[in-house]
C-alpha cells in the first residue's frame, strides 16, 4: 500500500527523482492518529504537494512494503510564503522533546541578542603582592556562563598569571549561579575550577581541552609555561565579599556561537540554564504566546530543553521556526547559523541525510524522549530542493518507537525533496564546534588597587 523503502536503500539512490505524488500521500497515512495498537491504523487524509511528475518509474527498492509503524502523527510542510506541501493533525498537540530548544531560542535571540557574551568575574578581597607574585586574601568567582569549561578556566589562570599572580593564600569562592562543565552543582563546579586553575592538579580531561584550544587559536608555538594559580585554602559557594575588586572579567563566546552547539548537540544542560536568565518556562511561554498570537492553550511548557511533559501542535511549531527565521534574518543570519546542517555539522544530525546527494540539503532541529509520552520524535527545519526552492517542515511523532519515527521522518523529507527534482545542497561553510566556544574575551582591571600593601599600613 505504502512506498516506505530502508533509508539506507534510498540514500544509495543518489539523483533519484521517481518518486510520485501518490507515494507522498501514502506514505502521510503510514502512522496512525490513535494511541499505540498492535496494528496499523488508519489516519486523516493529507494534502499532497504539487508538482511536476516525476520522469522514470520508481524502482523495487522504492516500491519495497516498509515495517508498520504504530502511533501518532502530526506533519505541516510549507513554502517560504506560506502554501501548505503536506499535512496531517497539524492542530493536535503533541510533545515537541528538544525542538522547544527553537522556542529558546528565538526567545534568547530577541532578548539577549546573537552579540550577547555571558560574564565571569574574578574578584580578591585581599593584597595583592608583586614580588611574591601572592594575593593574601580569597578569590572569588562570579557569572552564570552556561558554556564554561575547563579551556576557560585554563584562560583565567593565564589572565591572572598576567598580572603577576601565581598564589592565593586564601578560599576559592564561586556564587550559587556559577557552573563549570555543565554541572548543575555550584561546588561541584568550584571544586573543578579549583583544581583547574592549578597546574600540578589539572587532569588528563582539562590538559587536552587546553591543549585543543591553544590548537583552535592558532597558540601552539607558544613557549610560556603552562598557566597556573594555586589556591592554598579550601572551596566555598558564596556571594562575593562586598569588599572585593575586580581583577579579569571572562567573556564567553557569542550567543549565537553557543546556540550553534547547543542546538547541534542538544544540549540540555545549557538550554535550561539559558532559559533561566530568560525567566523560566512560565515566562519563555508567555512571550512566546504573544509572539505567535496562540491560544494558552496551544503551548504548555515545563521545560526549555525539551525534557518532560511540553506539549505544542505542528501548527505553533511552524509559528516557531519561522519567527525564527524572520529574528535571523533581521540579525543578518540564516538558520544554519545557530542549527545543525544534517550529513555535515556533528551531533544529533550527522548521520542523517547523509548520503552524497542529501548532505547538507536539510537543516533542522531534531527531538528525542525514548519514555516520556510512550515515546516522543520530532524534527523541525528546512529542505531544499535542486530548483533552489527552499521548504519548512514540522514533523512530530509520538506513542512508539523513535528509531522507527526517525527512519520515517527521514525518508518523508527525502520524498518530498525527490518530488520536487530532489535534494540541493545549503550554501554552508562549516565551523568547528570548538572553534564556536572560543571566540572569547578577557578585560583586564588595571589599577594600583593591586600594589603591595604599604608597610605602614
Amino acid at each position: 500500500m505504502t512506498v516506505i523503502g530502508k533509508i539506507g536503500e534510498l540514500g544509495k539512490a543518489v539523483a533519484r527523482t521517481t518518486l510520485t505524488l501518490l507515494s507522498l500521500s501514502l506514505y502521510c497515512v503510514a502512522v496512525a492518529q490513535e494511541p499505540v495498537r498492535q496494528t496499523p491504523l488508519p489516519s486523516p487524509g493529507v494534502v499532497a504537494p504539487t508538482t511536476q511528475q516525476p520522469t522514470t518509474a520508481p524502482t523495487p527498492q522504492e516500491q519495497a512494503t516498509p515495517r508498520p509503524l504504530y502511533g501518532l502523527q502530526g506533519v505541516l510542510v510549507e513554502t517560504l510564503d506560506g502554501k501548505t506541501i503536506a499535512s496531517q493533525s497539524t492542530d493536535q498537540l503533541f510533545n515537541p522533546a528538544s525542538t522547544i530548544k527553537l522556542a529558546t531560542a528565538l526567545i534568547a535571540l530577541q532578548t539577549l541578542g546573537p552579540d550577547h557574551r555571558f560574564s565571569t568575574g574574578i574578584w580578591t578581597d585581599g593584597v595583592f603582592d608583586k614580588a611574591t607574585g601572592k594575593i593574601e586574601g580569597n578569590l572569588y568567582i562570579s557569572g552564570r556562563d552556561p558554556s564554561f569549561h575547563f579551556e576557560h578556566a585554563v584562560l583565567i589562570a593565564r589572565e591572572l598569571n598576567k598580572l603577576g599572580i601565581k598564589e592565593v593564600s586564601g578560599d576559592l569562592i564561586v556564587s550559587p549561579g556559577f557552573t563549570m562543565n555543565f554541572s548543575p552543582s555550584a561546588t561541584r563546579s568550584a571544586e573543578q575550577l579549583y583544581d583547574t586553575l592549578d597546574s600540578t592538579l589539572r587532569n588528563t580531561a582539562a590538559i587536552r581541552a587546553w591543549d585543543y584550544e591553544k590548537t583552535v587559536l592558532s597558540d601552539h608555538a607558544n613557549t610560556d609555561p603552562a598557566p597556573s594559580v594555586a589556591v592554598m585554602g579550601g572551596v566555598a559557594v558564596g556571594a562575593v565579599s562586598p569588599t572585593a575588586k575586580l581583577l579579569v572579567t571572562h567573556k564567553s563566546s557569542r550567543l549565537v556561537d553557543i546556540l550553534k552547539v547547543l542546538l547541534c548537540y542538544s544540549n540540555n544542560f545549557m538550554a535550561e540554564r539559558i532559559g533561566d536568565s530568560l525567566g523560566g518556562p512560565e515566562s519563555v511561554r508567555q512571550q512566546l504566546i504573544a509572539e505567535l498570537g496562540v491560544g494558552d492553550s496551544e503551548l504548555r511548557l515545563s521545560s526549555l530543553s525539551g525534557l518532560g511533559i511540553n506539549r505544542a501542535s505542528p501548527r505553533v511549531m511552524m509559528k516557531v521556526y519561522r519567527a525564527l527565521r524572520a529574528e535571523l534574518k533581521k540579525r543578518g543570519l540564516d538558520p544554519s547559523a545557530i542549527m545543525p546542517v544534517a550529513g555535515i555539522d556533528p551531533g544529533t544530525l550527522e548521520d542523517r541525510f547523509a548520503g552524497l546527494a542529501w548532505r547538507g540539503s536539510v537543516i533542522a532541529k531534531t527531538g528525542t524522549l525514548v519514555r516520556t509520552d510512550g515515546g516522543a520524535s520530532a524534527l523541525v527545519g528546512q529542505m531544499k530542493t535542486a530548483s533552489g526552492e527552499v521548504l519548512l517542515f514540522v514533523i512530530m511523532n509520538q506513542s512508539g518507537s523513535v528509531s522507527r519515527f526517525r527512519e520515517n521522518q527521514d525518508y518523508l523529507v527525502m520524498l518530498i525533496q525527490n518530488t520536487r527534482g530532489g535534494p540541493k545542497a545549503f550554501d554552508y561553510k562549516p565551523v568547528t564546534m570548538a572553534m564556536q566556544l572560543s571566540h572569547t574575551e578577557s578585560t583586564v582591571a588595571v589599577s594600583d588597587e593591586y600594589e603591595p600593601k604599604p608597610k605602614s599600613q
